[in-house]
């Protein structure tokens, strides 16, 4: 009964996984570049485990003896574990990480500081500083904090979730993503300082908004962030089809 009971859980969380992928919502958990790789081997799974319970033979669990008692526990706390993990990514709804992982890993601990990117955005073009998304920028402030380089940089519908500013939160938010290498385990928070007064009252935390606007010195005298954006305008939007940075 035990190795049965497992392939129904196998099969279980490889179905849950193809829902995933056909509801569009696998990226939530890993990268799109092993997506494919994924649906493939839950397909096997399933495939695999149709086959063995199709197949099962009748004598197997009559002519075995039972197993002990203390492996029957861990079995059965096996599969209750595994169960309740398969059922919560169905009940649950798959969510993006939010502020709350942002603050546990530190917003822009990973930021890099990268020469070779840096001097790419700093021949840019207009265009291509327009596509800069919140990567590029929390890279170029990682890098220089001197206002002549943003003078013919505007930000341009600059988009991610609201995090306060945990030096200045009445005053200054980041815009932030999260960066994904492999799955959502490894995510990491990236954000750009936005100065507005009172956005509280506006946005809620993790509210996702877009930002238009400029790099500006930052008037706020608690805030550490010594270059904010300077908005022009915030406008709230939904939840983009790709909440994560790849």
């Amino acid at each position: 009964m035990q190795r049965w009971r497992g392939l129904v859980i196998i099969g279980a969380m490889a179905a849950v996984t193809l829902w995933l992928a056909a509801s569009g919502q696998l990226a939530l958990y890993i990268h799109p570049r092993y997506n494919l790789f994924t649906v493939l081997m839950a397909i096997i799974a399933v495939v695999l485990v149709v086959g063995a319970l199709v197949g099962r033979r009748h004598h197997d669990d009559e002519d075995a003896p039972p197993p002990p008692r203390r492996s029957r526990a861990i079995a059965l706390t096996a599969a209750a574990i595994a169960g309740v993990f398969t059922i919560g990514m169905v009940v649950v709804p798959p969510a993006t990480l939010s502020t709350a992982t942002a603050e546990q890993r530190a917003i822009n601990a990973s930021a890099a500081s990268d020469a070779e990117a840096f001097e790419a955005a700093t021949t840019a073009d207009a265009e291509q500083v327009a596509r800069f998304t919140v990567r590029e920028w929390a890279t170029i402030l990682r890098q220089t904090s001197d206002l002549s380089f943003f003078a013919d940089k505007p930000v341009t519908e600059l988009v991610g979730f609201v995090t306060p500013d945990t030096s200045d939160p009445d005053n200054v938010f980041y815009v932030s993503r999260f960066t994904v290498t492999c799955c959502a385990v490894d995510a990491q928070p990236l954000g750009v300082p936005v100065y507005l007064p009172g956005w509280s009252d506006e946005f809620a935390v993790d509210d996702w908004v877009s930002i238009d606007g400029e790099f500006g010195s930052n008037p706020s005298s608690d805030s550490d962030q010594p270059v904010v954006i300077l908005p022009a305008e915030v406008t709230p939007i939904e939840l983009p089809r790709e909440p994560y940075l790849f």
